[in-house]
């Protein structure tokens, strides 16, 4: 009888043991929120950054103990899956001994215990199966609209189509086979005992999917494979190193990074890419991208992949050029298969501006600005909708904000999503945000009457504030405020007036404009009591069924939402009323709440980096609350000691050598050793080099950082380039 190999010796030979010999990648646990709150889990996913392949075991649920099969490769973050691939014949089995890594996969399936391995490489993969018995059986199927075709003995392709997009893969088998088919399925039988199937996959053709399996995986050695995937990822982890902090909290932060580094995914091959823009076959010297949804991944995301790779941030940058060059609209969601009609606002506007005023200047400006200025103005702003303007929209551009229906009143603008609905305040303040960002943008390029015009635009919000409640608050056609519960209306998520969250969170969206919000509730004083009543306001119902309402809504802390983005800056709004000891306060419960090292460990929708990236920002003790303004607040740090390499070979220190769980205070800051009234620093002083130093208290310090002229810049009015 042929004697097992421990899968767990197999996938983690390569890593140390050790503590002292641990590398960053043997911190990550994909695991880690694999059971979500109420909605969306997080994955453990298989992959190289940016990569094509991405590889995970589908199951009906993480707790579910059967797989039911793997995908080659997924479109977009979460799904859809392409193509299916599974020992046996396609059944789901039970599994054993599973052990996930950023770099490879493996565990035992079924009763007959085959072993299963996988390991990533950027356009290709390659799975291990071990059969105790000899006996090799497996089967590859279509998810899809599509085909299988054998190749010979021990080659085989296909073809699906979903969404618009055709995917293909080429695939070989390390000994013959002998095909079966059956409608969409291909079952593969040989008498053999490790069998390995090395792929490739691609949007132009087999044969170029063919071509990037010889390129990437020319070799029968699954070991090798993983080798290389996990030395890329140590790399990658690696250019920020961290130092103290408990064992779970540094598998939180660098679990937090793997899933920060997945997208945008790069899906040229060898010079060339098919974009589902203009359904056309290009070929461009520099990188294409796709897939990213910066509803989600505007505010923390994407400012840490500019701090990090800036480089990079302008290929994607210029992939989002391409897409509007290509077809004529600036997307938000830019996925494989084409620009999707998802959320609501223009967040490439923030996105951008951010870069340009951090240095990233690889792209074409004047291009990009003019896509942002027809996407504002030219095209509907409804959410959900990409089509174009409505009478609605004409609204919005005469008054200032989107009106709102009354509860119970039918919609009659056929623009509308029928279950996304207007999101009236909701979008109101995202677009200020973004208009805001265009606004940046038309005075970079000397455009006055645009910069007038779109930082007139950006002040909408002002218009659905009401001021006797303090709140964001809907309006009629006719300005008359809308008499609703502003904690449970709106229908599902509250999407009649808002999107996800209630008016308790939509009022703090305004990270561009918070001096304005400071004077419509009557000054930093009252503005502080309102933001401390947002953590104690109690829910409106019982939580069963406010959640049932407000299923994004989790992670409660009175009515602040830990799941949600739009609330990810608020903790820090305490820095711009003088109170910066609340903040520091505020984050490390967060932190210590709703973020542990375990399977519920992400307190909602971590959207692909979107809560994630909040985690690494907050626990290296710094965060970009403001698009487009180029500083950074300072926090509390988690870690004794972190540093940031950059890709210019400069390194950022931040020290803070005393930190603890009840350290939580900055007591007094220095930057290369010179004294910081303030807590907050620049990205360019950040990038010059250099070390900040914290020293932490258990007690708060009421005065560092509390005086007008050294709260962070929180104005409309705010001039990004008095910071370069």
């Amino acid at each position: 009888m042929r004697r097992a190999i421990p899968i767990a010796v197999v996938i983690l030979s390569t890593a140390a043991t050790a503590f002292a010999q641990r590398q960053p990648v043997d911190e990550v646990d994909p695991t880690i929120g694999n059971v979500g709150i109420l909605l969306e889990p997080t994955r453990p996913t298989a992959y190289l950054p940016n990569s094509m392949v991405r590889v995970y075991p589908v199951r009906k649920n993480a707790l579910d103990d059967q797989v039911q099969y793997f995908p080659l490769t997924i479109l977009s973050h979460r799904a859809p899956d392409l193509f299916a691939i599974m020992p046996g014949d396609g059944t789901p089995l039970t599994y054993d001994n599973e052990h996930a890594a950023p770099y490879g996969y493996a565990s035992r399936l079924g009763d007959k215990n085959v072993g299963v391995e996988f390991a990533p490489a950027h356009q290709a993969g390659i799975f291990r199966f071990q059969y105790l018995d000899g006996n090799a059986v497996f089967t590859l199927r279509n998810l899809h609209k599509g085909s299988l075709k054998v190749e010979g003995k021990d080659a085989f392709s296909g073809e699906e189509t979903v969404d618009g997009l055709t995917a293909y893969f080429y695939a070989e088998t390390n000994s013959a086979m002998t095909p079966q088919q059956d409608g969409k399925s291909l079952h593969l039988s040989g008498h053999v005992t490790d069998l390995e199937v090395r792929y490739g996959v691609s949007f132009l053709s087999v044969e170029q999917a063919k071509k990037n399996l010889r390129r990437e995986i020319n070799h029968w050695d699954l070991t090798r494979t993983r080798e290389e995937a996990r030395k890329t990822w140590n790399d990658a982890l690696g250019q920020i190193q961290i130092e103290g902090g408990t064992d779970a909290q540094r598998k939180v932060f660098y679990t937090a990074l793997y899933r920060c580094m997945e997208r945008m995914i790069l899906i040229t091959e060898d010079g060339r890419y098919y974009s589902s823009y203009d359904h056309k076959v290009h070929e461009d010297k520099r990188p294409f991208y796709v897939d990213n949804w910066l509803w989600d991944t505007f505010r923390a995301m994407e400012p840490l992949q500019t701090l990090l790779n800036p480089e990079m941030q302008g290929d994607k940058i210029q992939s989002y050029v391409r897409m509007y060059q290509q077809g004529g609209l600036m997307p938000t969601f830019a996925s494989a298969a084409g620009p999707n009609a998802t959320m609501n606002g223009y967040h490439a506007a923030p996105w951008i501006a951010d870069a340009y005023n951090k240095g990233v200047r690889n792209f074409d400006l004047p291009t990009a600005y003019e896509g942002l200025r027809k996407r504002a103005l030219d095209t509907t702003i409804l959410p959900w909708s990409l089509g174009p303007k409505t009478s609605l929209d004409d609204f919005y551009n005469t008054h200032g904000y989107m009106p709102a229906l009354h509860p119970g009143e039918k919609e009659t603008v056929s623009g509308v999503n029928a279950g996304e609905r207007r999101q009236a305040v909701a979008l109101t303040y995202e677009v200020s945000t973004d208009d805001a960002s265009i606004a940046q943008l038309a005075s970079i390029l000397k455009k006055p009457q645009d910069h007038d015009l779109f930082l007139k635009r950006a002040t909408n919000y002002r218009n659905l504030f009401r001021t006797d409640k303090a709140l964001a608050w809907p309006k009629d056609d006719k300005g008359e405020w809308i008499a609703i519960d502003p904690k449970f209306d709106g229908g599902m998520g509250g999407r009649d007036y808002y999107d996800e969250n209630n008016a308790y969170t939509y009022t703090w969206d305004v990270t561009h404009d918070y001096n304005g919000l400071i004077d419509l509730m009557g000054g930093k004083q009252k503005a502080a009591a309102n933001l401390d009543q947002l953590f104690r306001e109690p829910l409106p119902t019982n939580i069963y069924t406010f959640q049932g309402k407000f299923p994004d809504s989790t992670s409660m802390m009175g009515q602040f939402s830990m799941a949600n983005e739009p609330s990810l800056p608020i903790p820090y709004v305490y820095n711009r009323l003088g109170q910066p000891w609340k903040t520091q306060k505020r984050l490390r419960y967060v932190l210590d709440s709703f973020f542990p090292a375990t399977l519920q460990g992400i307190p909602g929708d971590e959207d692909g980096g979107g809560l994630s990236s909040f985690v690494v920002w907050s626990m290296m003790g710094l965060y970009p609350v403001t698009p487009g303004i180029p500083v950074y607040d300072i926090g509390s740090p988690i870690f004794s000691k972190v540093t940031i390499h950059l890709h210019s070979g400069r390194d950022i220190i931040l020290a803070a050598p005393n930190t603890s769980r009840d350290a939580k205070y900055v007591q007094s800051a220095t930057w290369n050793g010179t004294p910081l009234s303030r807590l907050w620093v620049t990205h360019k002083t950040l990038t010059a080099g250099g070390t900040l130093n914290l020293t932490m208290q258990d007690v708060p310090n009421t005065t560092l950082g509390t005086k007008d002229g050294d709260l962070p810049p929180a104005s409309l009015n705010t001039d990004p380039t008095q910071f370069e």
